[in-house]
Protein backbone atom coordinates (compact mmCIF):
# COMPACT_ATOMS: atom_id res chain seq x y z
CA UNK A 1 0.00 0.00 0.00
CA UNK A 2 1.20 3.51 -0.74
CA UNK A 3 -0.01 7.09 -0.40
CA UNK A 4 1.05 10.40 -1.85
CA UNK A 5 0.49 13.22 -4.31
CA UNK A 6 0.13 12.95 -8.07
CA UNK A 7 0.76 16.09 -10.16
CA UNK A 8 -0.48 18.34 -7.34
CA UNK A 9 -0.47 22.13 -7.63
CA UNK A 10 -1.41 24.37 -4.69
CA UNK A 11 -1.83 28.15 -4.67
CA UNK A 12 -2.48 30.69 -1.94
CA UNK A 13 -3.81 33.69 -3.80
CA UNK A 14 -1.15 34.72 -6.30
CA UNK A 15 1.50 32.56 -4.62
CA UNK A 16 2.14 29.12 -6.13
CA UNK A 17 3.24 26.91 -3.21
CA UNK A 18 3.44 23.56 -5.02
CA UNK A 19 3.93 23.10 -8.74
CA UNK A 20 2.94 19.77 -10.30
CA UNK A 21 4.38 17.78 -7.39
CA UNK A 22 4.27 13.98 -7.32
CA UNK A 23 5.49 12.01 -4.29
CA UNK A 24 4.86 8.40 -3.30
CA UNK A 25 5.06 7.16 0.30
CA UNK A 26 5.03 3.38 0.49
CA UNK A 27 4.21 1.31 3.56
CA UNK A 28 7.32 0.42 5.53
CA UNK A 29 9.41 3.29 4.20
CA UNK A 30 10.55 6.75 5.32
CA UNK A 31 10.43 9.64 2.85
CA UNK A 32 12.37 12.79 3.77
CA UNK A 33 11.37 16.15 2.28
CA UNK A 34 14.11 18.79 2.26
CA UNK A 35 14.49 22.32 0.98
CA UNK A 36 15.01 25.88 2.16
CA UNK A 37 12.49 28.22 3.75
CA UNK A 38 9.51 28.70 1.46
CA UNK A 39 10.34 25.60 -0.58
CA UNK A 40 6.87 24.11 0.00
CA UNK A 41 7.66 21.41 2.57
CA UNK A 42 4.87 22.25 5.03
CA UNK A 43 2.35 22.81 2.24
CA UNK A 44 3.16 19.38 0.81
CA UNK A 45 2.57 17.72 4.17
CA UNK A 46 -0.60 19.69 4.95
CA UNK A 47 -1.97 18.81 1.51
CA UNK A 48 -1.29 15.13 2.15
CA UNK A 49 -3.26 15.22 5.44
CA UNK A 50 -6.05 17.18 3.66
CA UNK A 51 -5.62 20.42 5.59
CA UNK A 52 -4.97 22.15 2.25
CA UNK A 53 -7.04 21.57 -0.89
CA UNK A 54 -5.02 21.38 -4.12
CA UNK A 55 -5.83 23.41 -7.22
CA UNK A 56 -5.23 20.33 -9.34
CA UNK A 57 -3.84 16.83 -9.06
CA UNK A 58 -4.73 13.87 -6.87
CA UNK A 59 -4.14 13.23 -3.16
CA UNK A 60 -4.04 9.65 -1.94
CA UNK A 61 -4.22 9.29 1.86
CA UNK A 62 -6.05 7.09 4.36
CA UNK A 63 -9.06 8.29 6.38
CA UNK A 64 -8.18 10.53 9.33
CA UNK A 65 -8.65 7.60 11.71
CA UNK A 66 -5.67 5.91 10.03
CA UNK A 67 -3.49 9.00 9.73
CA UNK A 68 -1.05 10.47 12.26
CA UNK A 69 0.18 14.06 11.96
CA UNK A 70 2.79 15.93 14.01
CA UNK A 71 2.76 19.63 13.08
CA UNK A 72 5.73 21.95 13.44
CA UNK A 73 4.42 22.98 16.87
CA UNK A 74 5.09 20.77 19.88
CA UNK A 75 2.01 18.66 19.22
CA UNK A 76 1.01 18.37 22.90
CA UNK A 77 -0.90 20.33 25.53
CA UNK A 78 1.30 22.16 28.02
CA UNK A 79 -1.21 21.96 30.91
CA UNK A 80 -1.58 18.16 30.71
CA UNK A 81 0.87 15.56 31.98
CA UNK A 82 2.72 13.25 29.62
CA UNK A 83 0.32 10.40 30.38
CA UNK A 84 -2.73 12.64 30.04
CA UNK A 85 -1.56 13.85 26.64
CA UNK A 86 -1.16 10.30 25.37
CA UNK A 87 -4.50 9.26 26.88
CA UNK A 88 -6.30 12.22 25.33
CA UNK A 89 -4.89 11.47 21.87
CA UNK A 90 -5.68 7.78 22.28
CA UNK A 91 -9.23 8.54 23.37
CA UNK A 92 -9.83 10.60 20.24
CA UNK A 93 -9.14 7.45 18.23
CA UNK A 94 -11.28 5.19 20.41
CA UNK A 95 -8.60 3.65 22.62
CA UNK A 96 -9.67 3.06 26.22
CA UNK A 97 -9.25 0.78 29.23
CA UNK A 98 -6.58 -1.95 29.21
CA UNK A 99 -5.85 -1.41 25.51
CA UNK A 100 -4.98 2.24 26.10
CA UNK A 101 -3.01 1.41 29.26
CA UNK A 102 -0.88 -1.12 27.38
CA UNK A 103 -0.34 1.17 24.41
CA UNK A 104 0.66 4.09 26.66
CA UNK A 105 3.09 1.97 28.63
CA UNK A 106 4.73 0.62 25.49
CA UNK A 107 5.09 4.04 23.87
CA UNK A 108 6.48 5.78 26.96
CA UNK A 109 8.97 2.97 27.45
CA UNK A 110 10.12 3.15 23.82
CA UNK A 111 10.62 6.92 24.08
CA UNK A 112 12.31 6.86 27.49
CA UNK A 113 9.46 8.90 29.01
CA UNK A 114 8.12 6.43 31.57
CA UNK A 115 9.67 8.29 34.51
CA UNK A 116 8.17 11.54 33.19
CA UNK A 117 4.62 10.18 32.88
CA UNK A 118 3.26 12.44 35.63
CA UNK A 119 5.21 15.54 34.60
CA UNK A 120 3.42 18.42 32.89
CA UNK A 121 4.32 18.78 29.22
CA UNK A 122 5.30 22.39 29.94
CA UNK A 123 8.04 21.09 32.24
CA UNK A 124 9.66 18.87 29.59
CA UNK A 125 12.77 19.72 27.60
CA UNK A 126 12.27 20.54 23.94
CA UNK A 127 13.45 17.11 22.87
CA UNK A 128 11.21 15.28 25.34
CA UNK A 129 8.21 17.31 24.25
CA UNK A 130 8.79 16.55 20.59
CA UNK A 131 9.04 12.85 21.42
CA UNK A 132 5.75 13.16 23.30
CA UNK A 133 4.16 14.79 20.25
CA UNK A 134 5.38 11.95 18.08
CA UNK A 135 3.89 9.36 20.46
CA UNK A 136 0.56 11.17 20.30
CA UNK A 137 0.70 11.06 16.49
CA UNK A 138 1.22 7.27 16.43
CA UNK A 139 -0.80 6.19 19.49
CA UNK A 140 -3.52 4.71 17.24
CA UNK A 141 -1.03 2.84 14.99
CA UNK A 142 -1.85 4.83 11.83
CA UNK A 143 -1.15 3.63 8.30
CA UNK A 144 0.38 6.99 7.30
CA UNK A 145 2.53 9.14 9.61
CA UNK A 146 3.24 12.75 8.57
CA UNK A 147 5.87 14.70 10.52
CA UNK A 148 6.66 18.38 10.00
CA UNK A 149 10.29 18.99 11.04
CA UNK A 150 10.04 16.74 14.11
CA UNK A 151 13.65 17.26 15.21
CA UNK A 152 14.18 20.98 14.55
CA UNK A 153 15.70 22.63 17.61
CA UNK A 154 16.04 19.30 19.41
CA UNK A 155 19.24 18.29 21.22
CA UNK A 156 21.44 15.66 19.51
CA UNK A 157 20.54 12.83 21.90
CA UNK A 158 16.80 13.38 21.43
CA UNK A 159 17.31 13.59 17.68
CA UNK A 160 18.79 10.09 17.76
CA UNK A 161 15.86 8.88 19.86
CA UNK A 162 13.34 10.46 17.51
CA UNK A 163 14.96 8.93 14.45
CA UNK A 164 14.94 5.51 16.13
CA UNK A 165 11.22 5.90 16.88
CA UNK A 166 10.54 6.97 13.29
CA UNK A 167 12.51 4.02 11.91
CA UNK A 168 10.75 1.56 14.20
CA UNK A 169 7.36 2.94 13.17
CA UNK A 170 8.19 2.40 9.49
CA UNK A 171 9.60 -1.05 10.22
CA UNK A 172 6.26 -1.94 11.83
CA UNK A 173 4.55 -1.22 8.51
CA UNK A 174 3.57 2.46 8.53
CA UNK A 175 4.26 4.78 5.62
CA UNK A 176 6.23 7.74 7.02
CA UNK A 177 6.93 11.10 5.41
CA UNK A 178 8.81 13.84 7.23
CA UNK A 179 10.26 17.23 6.46
CA UNK A 180 13.63 18.02 8.01
CA UNK A 181 16.21 20.77 8.09
CA UNK A 182 18.92 18.25 9.02
CA UNK A 183 20.37 16.77 5.86
CA UNK A 184 22.27 14.07 7.75
CA UNK A 185 18.84 12.77 8.82
CA UNK A 186 17.52 12.97 5.28
CA UNK A 187 20.38 10.81 4.00
CA UNK A 188 19.13 7.97 6.24
CA UNK A 189 15.69 7.97 4.63
CA UNK A 190 14.83 5.45 1.97
CA UNK A 191 13.65 8.20 -0.37
CA UNK A 192 14.51 11.90 -0.65
CA UNK A 193 12.40 14.69 -2.11
CA UNK A 194 14.25 17.96 -2.73
CA UNK A 195 11.95 20.99 -3.07
CA UNK A 196 12.65 24.55 -4.14
CA UNK A 197 9.95 27.20 -4.62
CA UNK A 198 7.31 24.49 -4.94
CA UNK A 199 9.24 22.50 -7.55
CA UNK A 200 10.62 19.00 -7.07
CA UNK A 201 14.26 19.40 -8.06
CA UNK A 202 15.11 15.74 -7.67
CA UNK A 203 13.91 12.68 -5.78
CA UNK A 204 15.05 9.14 -5.14
CA UNK A 205 17.35 7.35 -2.73
CA UNK A 206 20.44 9.24 -1.60
CA UNK A 207 22.59 7.11 -3.91
CA UNK A 208 20.27 7.87 -6.85
CA UNK A 209 20.25 11.60 -6.09
CA UNK A 210 24.04 11.64 -5.86
CA UNK A 211 24.47 9.64 -9.05
CA UNK A 212 22.17 11.98 -10.97
CA UNK A 213 24.00 15.12 -9.84
CA UNK A 214 25.90 16.65 -12.74
CA UNK A 215 28.63 19.25 -12.68
CA UNK A 216 31.46 20.00 -10.27
CA UNK A 217 31.69 21.61 -6.84
CA UNK A 218 34.91 23.38 -5.89
CA UNK A 219 36.27 24.79 -2.64
CA UNK A 220 38.30 27.97 -2.16
CA UNK A 221 38.75 30.99 0.11
CA UNK A 222 36.88 33.19 -2.38
CA UNK A 223 34.50 32.42 -5.23
CA UNK A 224 35.04 33.26 -8.89
CA UNK A 225 31.26 33.71 -9.33
CA UNK A 226 29.67 34.68 -5.99
CA UNK A 227 26.13 34.07 -7.27
CA UNK A 228 27.01 30.40 -7.73
CA UNK A 229 28.72 29.96 -4.35
CA UNK A 230 27.84 29.41 -0.71
CA UNK A 231 29.64 29.36 2.62
CA UNK A 232 30.73 26.01 4.07
CA UNK A 233 32.69 26.60 7.27
CA UNK A 234 35.68 28.80 6.47
CA UNK A 235 35.53 28.03 2.75
CA UNK A 236 33.22 28.90 -0.10
CA UNK A 237 31.88 26.11 -2.25
CA UNK A 238 31.08 26.94 -5.87
CA UNK A 239 28.99 25.04 -8.41
CA UNK A 240 30.03 24.58 -12.02
CA UNK A 241 26.99 22.98 -13.79
CA UNK A 242 28.96 22.12 -16.92
CA UNK A 243 31.98 20.88 -15.02
CA UNK A 244 34.09 23.72 -16.44
CA UNK A 245 35.86 24.75 -13.24
CA UNK A 246 39.08 26.74 -13.81
CA UNK A 247 42.31 24.78 -13.63
CA UNK A 248 43.78 24.55 -10.17
CA UNK A 249 40.47 24.80 -8.28
CA UNK A 250 40.08 22.29 -5.43
CA UNK A 251 37.28 19.90 -6.48
CA UNK A 252 35.29 18.37 -3.60
CA UNK A 253 32.97 15.40 -3.32
CA UNK A 254 29.56 17.07 -2.83
CA UNK A 255 27.42 16.02 0.10
CA UNK A 256 23.64 16.39 0.24
CA UNK A 257 23.87 20.01 1.42
CA UNK A 258 26.03 20.90 -1.57
CA UNK A 259 23.65 19.08 -3.92
CA UNK A 260 20.52 20.77 -2.58
CA UNK A 261 22.05 24.26 -2.78
CA UNK A 262 23.60 23.68 -6.22
CA UNK A 263 20.35 22.39 -7.71
CA UNK A 264 18.44 25.35 -6.24
CA UNK A 265 20.93 27.83 -7.72
CA UNK A 266 20.74 26.09 -11.09
CA UNK A 267 16.93 26.15 -11.18
CA UNK A 268 16.81 29.83 -10.30
CA UNK A 269 19.38 30.64 -12.97
CA UNK A 270 17.28 28.73 -15.54
CA UNK A 271 14.19 30.66 -14.41
CA UNK A 272 15.95 34.00 -14.94
CA UNK A 273 17.10 32.94 -18.42
CA UNK A 274 13.61 31.70 -19.32
CA UNK A 275 12.10 34.96 -18.05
Amino acid sequence: MSFGLDAVTVSFGATRALRDVSVEVAAGTVVAVVGGDGAGKTTLLRTLVREVAPDSGTVSAPPKADLGFLPASSGSWAALTVAQNVDFAGGVYGLAGPELDARRAALLDAAGLTDAADRLASQLSGGMRRKLGFLMAIVHTPELVVLDEPSTGVDPVSRVDLWRLVSETAAAGAAVIMSTTYLDEAERAGHLVVLDDGHVLVQGSYDEVRAAFAGVVTRADAAVRPAWSWRRGRDRHEYWPDGDAPAGRDVVEPDLEDIVIALSLSRRADTVVAG
